[in-house]
């Protein structure tokens, strides 16, 4: 990476002659707004990722909602306290990352993963872009169980999208240490900002990026909110407060995993278009597009509207084992997913209609869902 550098210092005047031409991928950092805001360490998560070059990665993360701070660093190595002269040689095994500190209540994990595979090439593990050897290898640091599940199962979708030319190789790997770099290498993008644009573009990383995404690298991260929901808006009442909130069903269904009586319910033989939103966050979870009629007296979908919303877990309290689908950031019980489905998924997404709220299609815009407005156009 630093071996562009080099070239610096007889290359600003092209830099300034061809500034209206390089890719403008970073956009002003929120790091500092979040600080001033004062966001709690405590209610803060911890997130690792590896991706070539961690001037890139810090200034890629450092704008997302929701992210309190990125520190670039060295992760993945056995040599304590190393420093970047050790890790450039390829000496320690480290691999030049950024630590995340996040609010899980603005931007969930999920999110992370999907904006950092749009931001690295998963199908080179030799390097990233111009930069080759060991310490530039991506990988996904993570930090508990419940990281490495999402991740895998990340993971998982994007080579069933099959978006990818070559196989997805960005490993998934167990946390342990986390050094960060020296001083000098903080927020660099900030304070060198044409040696930065200008290493990043002769290194091709935007470019290659187009390449292997398409229209994929460009999208702002607002794609992978999808939640119509403004980030740090809405947070979960309490207990007392959901049930002076919601019908007895509505409480029973979404907070203690019950289920509402089929047929007789509001949504089952609803035909309308429109979207299918949580019942209290309401973040968008399943479009009148994917709906059918299972036959078993509760709305059935094909496929969930926004991925990134729902969370699947396993569920083994009926004697057998089935797959539960709750409310990303909602974090209440919606239905099950059974293999049962019709094609193209396969899939049956039975839901209940007392955690779901119908938007229909000409109350999109005025409910703040205009962008869905496109599913339904003619």
């Amino acid at each position: 990476m630093r071996k562009t550098m080099t070239l610096v210092a007889v290359s600003l005047a092209l830099l300034l002659a061809v500034g209206a031409s390089i890719v403008q991928a970073d956009p002003p950092s929120k790091d500092r707004e979040h600080k001033e805001a004062g966001m709690k360490t405590e209610t803060l998560a911890i997130a690792t990722f590896a991706g070539g070059c961690f001037w890139c990665v810090e200034s890629d993360f450092s704008h997302v909602p929701g992210v309190a701070q990125v520190t670039s660093g060295y992760a993945g190595g056995a040599e304590p306290n190393p420093t970047y002269s050790q890790v450039s040689e390829g000496l320690t095994g480290h691999r030049e990352s950024v630590q995340l500190h996040y609010d899980p209540a603005k931007v969930s994990y999920r999110q992370l993963l999907e904006w950092f595979w749009r931001h690295h090439d998963p199908t080179d593990v030799g390097g990233q872009f111009c930069d080759r050897g060991k310490q530039y290898r991506p990988a996904i640091f993570v930090h508990n169980a419940e990281q490495r599940r999402e991740a895998e199962e990340s993971k998982q979708r994007l080579i069933d999208s099959k978006v990818l030319a070559k196989p997805v190789l960005t490993p998934i790997i167990d946390y342990t240490t986390f050094y960060p770099a020296e001083d000098y290498h903080q927020r660099y993008f900030e304070k060198n900002p044409l040696r930065y644009k200008f290493y990043r573009y002769n290194c091709g990383r935007d470019q290659t990026l187009r390449g292997i995404w398409g229209t994929e690298a460009d999208k702002p991260f607002s794609a992978y909110t999808a939640a119509a929901v403004a980030p740090g808006a809405w947070v979960k009442p309490s207990r007392e407060q959901l049930k002076a909130r919601l019908t007895p069903m509505q409480f029973k269904v979404t907070q203690e995993n019950g289920t509402e009586p089929p047929f007789t319910n509001e949504y089952d033989a609803n035909k309308r278009e429109g979207i299918y939103v949580d019942i209290l966050s309401g973040e968008p979870l399943f479009s009148s597009k994917d709906k059918f009629d299972s036959g078993t007296g509760w709305p059935s979908f094909t496929r969930p509207l926004e991925p990134g919303n729902i969370v699947e877990r396993e569920d083994s309290s009926l004697f057998s084992t089935r797959t539960e689908v709750r409310s990303r950031l909602g974090d209440n019980h919606l239905g099950h997913v059974f293999p049962d489905g019709p094609k193209p998924t396969g899939l049956r997404y039975c839901m209940n209609s007392a955690a779901l709220r119908f938007i229909p299609k000409q109350d999109l815009a005025k409910d703040g869902y205009g962008a869905y407005l496109k599913l339904f156009a003619k």
